[in-house]
Parts: structure tokens; C-alpha cells; sequence
């Protein structure tokens, strides 16, 4: 049973490795992941005039980190940012803010 543990430990740490492995080796991740957003925040972070979703492109990569982070807690009220922050890791959560901080 010490094994079989050890065994699915060791897995779990390699699969763990392989998924920040995958973020750092793909160039567009942060463009892809950033493309999920494009429903309501508009093609890449420039919304729609008059939508009501805020505009992401050229927010400062912090003060978007934040308000993820405050969705994912619950601290910050949402109708659904609350769940979809949450279907994110926080390495791509970063990812997502630093792409629509680089954005003009």
C-alpha cells in the first residue's frame, strides 16, 4: 500500500511538472488562454463600446491578477467570472493578465 502511494505521488508531482512544462514551451498559450476571454471582453481585451464588460487590453498585469484572484475567492461579486477564474491554474491565470497587459 507504501507503494502504491509513493507511486501515485510521484506521478502526481510529474504530471504537475509537465503541465508547467506545457505553459513555458507554448508560445501562444497566453494568446489562447487570453481568447476564452473574447465573448465578453471583446477581441483581444478591447470591448465593445456600450457592452457593459469591461475593456482588459493595456490593464496593469497586478490590478488584473487581483481582481482574478478576488473572482476566485469570492470576494469580488461576479455573475460568472467567479466560476470561470476558477477553471484556471494561477500560473495561467498570469498568463491571461500579462497577455492583456502587453495589449494597446
Amino acid at each position: 500500500m507504501k507503494l502504491l502511494r509513493w507511486t501515485l505521488a510521484v506521478g502526481l508531482i510529474g504530471a504537475m511538472g509537465a503541465v508547467h512544462a506545457e505553459e513555458k514551451a507554448d508560445p501562444n498559450l497566453a494568446r489562447n488562454l487570453a481568447a476564452t476571454c473574447a465573448n465578453c471582453h471583446g477581441t483581444d481585451g478591447k470591448a465593445v463600446a456600450g457592452s457593459g464588460a469591461e475593456a482588459l487590453a493595456g490593464t496593469d498585469k497586478a490590478k488584473l491578477m487581483q481582481k482574478l484572484m478576488d473572482f476566485r475567492s469570492g470576494a469580488k461579486p461576479a455573475t460568472i467570472m467567479h466560476q470561470i477564474s476558477k477553471g484556471y491554474t494561477e500560473a495561467q491565470l498570469e498568463l491571461v493578465a500579462a497577455y492583456f497587459a502587453a495589449r494597446k
